[in-house]
Parts: C-alpha cells; sequence; structure tokens
C-alpha cells in the first residue's frame, strides 16, 4: 500500500445493502464513477480500447484516444511489473450536466475539493510482463478507473484491488466489480461510509468542511523529498498560478509530485488547468507547448525526453528523481536557473527558475524538516507537519482578504423589502493592499516578506478569480436569504393599499421570482419563513379583480 493509501484500510467482510427499487441500475456507479476502461497495445493501433463497462457509457472519440495514451507509461520509461499513477483530462463539451449526488457533494465539501464537472480524473494499474507466447514479446494493459472525484487515496486503493482480480479472472471479474459500486451510498460529506468491493469493505471518512479527509491526501514529503528545501518557494508558485513542468522518469512519480503541488494552497482551491500526468499525444498538446505565446498557467507532469527541449522556454521546471531514491540531507539540490540550463531529461534532479520568492525562507520549518529526514521521522509524521504548515500559511494568506471581503458587505439596515437585495460592492486590489501593513498574513504567521507584492501578483491568478467568484455567489446568496426574510417579516398587504394594480402585479411577480429562485439555488430559508412568503402571495393574489387573479393562476 502507497503514502497516499494508508489512510484507508480494508477488512474482509459480507455486506448485504439491498438496493431501494426507486434508484435505477447504475445510479449508485455514477456517484463514484463514470466508467471503468481497459486499455491493450495493439501491434497495429498502439494503445486501443480493449474494453468500456458498463457498456452503455459513451465517451467521445476525442476522450478515448487521451485515455488510451495516458493509460501506459512513456515507453521511454520501461517500466516493467505493475505501475499506478493518476491523470486528469478535459471532458468534451455538451455532455450530461453535474448528477444530483455530485452537487449534493459539493455543497458540503472543502472547496478545493469539489467534483469538477468539466474534466475526468483516471486512476490507472499498469502491468508490464514479458510473455513469449505474444508477438511483441510483452503483455501491456491498463485498468482505468473514470471519475469526476479528486479521490486520489481512495480510487488508487480501489484499482489496486480491481485490476489484478481482471488481469486473473477477466471481464466477469470487472463487472462484479462494478455491481459492488453500484451498491455503494453517495459520497456525503462528513460521513464514515463502508464500500464493499470484492467480499471486503473499505471505510473511508467523506472530507467536509470541518472533517480532515482520508478519500484524497497525498504523499507530500515522498513527492518533494529530494528538493524540499525549495517548497515554500513551491507553494508561492502554486498559489500565483505559474506554469509550472514537473519532470521525472515514471508517471507514478509525476502524478504525485503534481498532486502534491496542487494540495500545498489548501482549503485554496487550484483554479488553473493540471496535468498529473502528460504525453505528446494529448489532444491539448500543441495548446500547452507552443513557443509563439507565454506558457499557460498550467502545472504539468511529464516523463519523455522530448519535453526537456520542448519545454525548455517554461520559467519553472521541477526535475525529480525516482521517489524510493533515499535522499540525505547533503543531497537536497539547490536553485538552478532556469531557461537554456535544461537540455535533456538526464539533468540533476533539482528546481530549474529565475523566480525570485516574494517571502524570506522559514529556516525554523525547514530546520524541522530536515531534523526529521536525518532521524528517519516516518514519513506520516512529516507528512503531517508539512500539511499542517501549509495550511495555516494559506490560511494566514486567506483571512485578510476574508477580513476585506466583510467590509464591502451593504449594512444590514440597506436591505429593503421593497426593493432588489442589494450586491456586494466590487473588489478594489489597492484599497485591500492598503490594509495590509497593519492586518496582513503577519497577525497570523511568522514567516516575513513582500506580501504586498505577492497579493498583488496573485490578483493576477485564475486563482483569485475563482475564490472572489466563490465568496461573491456565497454573500449574495446570503443577501437574497436576508432579503427574502425581510420580505416575509414585511406586512405587505399595507403596501399594497394604495398601489396600482400594475405595481400589486410587479409585486407578485417579483415574489413568485424570488420563492423560484430561492429554490433553484438551494438557499437555506426555513419552511416557516417560505410558508409565509406563500400566503403573503396567496393573499395579494386573492385582494385582485377576479378576472386578473385567473390570468394570474394561469
Amino acid at each position: 500500500m502507497d503514502g497516499e493509501s494508508q489512510h484507508i484500510f480494508s477488512k474482509k467482510l459480507t455486506l448485504d445493502s439491498p438496493k431501494s427499487p426507486t434508484v435505477l441500475p447504475w445510479d449508485r456507479f455514477s456517484n463514484w464513477l463514470h466508467c471503468v476502461c481497459v486499455v491493450t497495445f495493439d501491434l497495429e493501433l498502439g494503445q486501443a480500447m480493449e474494453l468500456v463497462y458498463p457498456g452503455h457509457v459513451k465517451l467521445t472519440e476525442k476522450e478515448k484516444m487521451n485515455i488510451c495514451y495516458l493509460s501506459f507509461p512513456d515507453s521511454n520509461s520501461g517500466c516493467m511489473g505493475d505501475t499506478q499513477f493518476h491523470f486528469r483530462i478535459r471532458q468534451c463539451p455538451g455532455r450530461k450536466q453535474t448528477i444530483s449526488a455530485h452537487a449534493q457533494y459539493n455543497r458540503d465539501c472543502p472547496v478545493s475539493l469539489q467534483c469538477d464537472n468539466a474534466s475526468y480524473y483516471g486512476y490507472v494499474f499498469f502491468r508490464q510482463t514479458k510473455d513469449k507466447s505474444i508477438r511483441r514479446g510483452y503483455f501491456q494493459k491498463s485498468v482505468v478507473l473514470i471519475s469526476k472525484l479528486p479521490f486520489v487515496a481512495l480510487f488508487s486503493k480501489l484499482v489496486s484491488i480491481i485490476a489484478p482480480e481482471y488481469f486473473a479472472n477477466g471481464e466477469p471479474s470487472l463487472e462484479a466489480a462494478c455491481h459492488d459500486i453500484d451498491q455503494w451510498q453517495a459520497p456525503t460529506p462528513g460521513d464514515t461510509i463502508n464500500l464493499p468491493i470484492f467480499g471486503r469493505v473499505l471505510q473511508p471518512i467523506v472530507p467536509a468542511h470541518t472533517i480532515l479527509p482520508t478519500l484524497h491526501e497525498v504523499d507530500i514529503f515522498s513527492a518533494f523529498r529530494p528538493i524540499l528545501p525549495h517548497i515554500q518557494m513551491l507553494w508561492e508558485l502554486v498559489i500565483t498560478g505559474e506554469p509550472i513542468a514537473v519532470m521525472a522518469a515514471s508517471p507514478s512519480v509525476t502524478s504525485a509530485a503534481v498532486q502534491a503541488l496542487v494540495s500545498l494552497i489548501s482549503p485554496l482551491k487550484f483554479c488553473s488547468d493540471y496535468r498529473p500526468y502528460f504525453t505528446i499525444h494529448d489532444s491539448e498538446f500543441k495548446e500547452y507547448t507552443t513557443k509563439t505565446q507565454a506558457p499557460p498557467p498550467v502545472i504539468l507532469g511529464v516523463t519523455n525526453p522530448f519535453f526537456a527541449k520542448t519545454l525548455q522556454h517554461w520559467p519553472h521546471i521541477i526535475r525529480i528523481g525516482e521517489m524510493g531514491v533515499q535522499s540525505s540531507p547533503k543531497s537536497f539540490n539547490k536553485l538552478k536557473k532556469g531557461g537554456l540550463g535544461l537540455k535533456t531529461l538526464d539533468s540533476k534532479p533539482g528546481v530549474y527558475t529565475r523566480y525570485r520568492p516574494f517571502l524570506v525562507r522559514d529556516k525554523v520549518f525547514l530546520k524541522k524538516i530536515v531534523k526529521g529526514t536525518q532521524t528517519n521521522r516516518p514519513t506520516e509524521a512529516q507528512n503531517a507537519y508539512l500539511r499542517r504548515y501549509f495550511l495555516e500559511l494559506t490560511q494566514s494568506f486567506i483571512i485578510p482578504l476574508e477580513r476585506h471581503i466583510s467590509t464591502l458587505m451593504p449594512l444590514q439596515r440597506t436591505i429593503s423589502p421593497h426593493k432588489s437585495p442589494p450586491q456586494l460592492r466590487p473588489f478594489d486590489p489597492d484599497e485591500f493592499l492598503r490594509t495590509v501593513e497593519h492586518s496582513g498574513p503577519q497577525l497570523t504567521t511568522g514567516v516575513k516578506g513582500d506580501w504586498e507584492g505577492l497579493y498583488r501578483k496573485f490578483f493576477r491568478s485564475h486563482n483569485f478569480e475563482g475564490w472572489f467568484y466563490r465568496r461573491q455567489h456565497e454573500v449574495n446568496q446570503k443577501l437574497q436569504l436576508v432579503h427574502m426574510e425581510a420580505l416575509c417579516e414585511a406586512d405587505l398587504m399595507e403596501w399594497i393599499r394604495d398601489k396600482e394594480e400594475v405595481e400589486i402585479v410587479d409585486l407578485i411577480l417579483r415574489l413568485r421570482e424570488k420563492l423560484a429562485f430561492a429554490t433553484a439555488n438551494h438557499i437555506p430559508v426555513n419552511q416557516k419563513s417560505v410558508d409565509k412568503l406563500q400566503s403573503h402571495l396567496n393573499s395579494i393574489i386573492s385582494s385582485l379583480p377576479e378576472d386578473l387573479q385567473s390570468v394570474l393562476d394561469s
């Protein structure tokens, strides 16, 4: 079991969980997985889709092509035996919208772990063994779990159970696994759930806003062990959405490292694209490697030596050796200048960049990490320390922004039942930056440096756009709720007493729109308030002439 999966345990158990008659076949399956794919090597076609299960699931040709190419390690890596990794691809447009279980999960889970309706994650178990009965001399095949959920630890563990059974027993075992998954309850944040598979049960905690998740945690320490002195700088690069290429010999290493990078800024959601494993066959290859424009704000994990030349114009390149290689503190790599210095994938491990960090390196933090490495502190303990450190650093960065958002909210007394609900005031970066000197991150962290400069760079990133859009949406929904409660408490019959019919009809239409909006947007209005508002609406309609009532009722 790898570091990611150590948080999830399984035990032998027989479980009876009959399906509700109201649940259609494969409904519960789709709460967790889109499908399971088997990718094989064809002498004429190369990597080819052998099987998609369940059979009714549709994938576009473009999606199939991307899955096929990403399901095998690059031919240069020469991975023998079993190899596990994961990838992320774009979902083709025009497909089914988010299913209800995912919408419910997204409302209550940490924002950094939300289901992304525009992307698929692929969790791969690849097997390559010598086989003289095959003309090429090798058995090469992958089992891939396709999901919209970023549960790296859970699905890595799951595919490690399903794939060996499939290789041993063929398609019937895959069918049995999928029917087991079709019994699983929906992923409800905060719940510890039983997930039966082949007579055993996985028991994870689904991540919620206030609960440490166990479905997705990645092994940050092992991923960055050779370059730990630069991890604070990497946090800056990720939070400001800088283009980063991660180069290694194996997709197992790149996928772990890219996922670790994205997790560094939790609980902030990484809003740019990231590809834990990326190949020259990917449909976005030209888009992401063109030299006619600046590199896009994406994090790529690559293994093909071709990328060393193709991406040498990128501003930040991380070269990582195999994670299993033990590194002593003396072998920690120094920072290397990027650009033309990186010619091949054989370059030494390290961080190749000309970036100058805004923050001063935290020597106390680094000393603890190095000491833990010298004394062989358990990986779990090192990971816990790293997670806590970067969680606190990210929260220190976000708290001043949250505090500023509260100053943009309209005063309670400006909310009137007879006017439209007010909106959050626009965010002015300069207005915020004037507050940083006295109430910035230095109040909650000992890390010093040019916080204003870091914020300015952050404001130009997708991460800021995504954060502000979400906070703006949340605040405006809260204002809608307060406005609705004000409507419920208002004496609307008194208000309409001296109003023209056209004004009264306008009020009726607005009340109906308000009720519909609250339902569609899941605004948490208590039922008493809804009933009260509906009663107001009925009373107002009853006060109108019968012919007008019939028009409004039609």
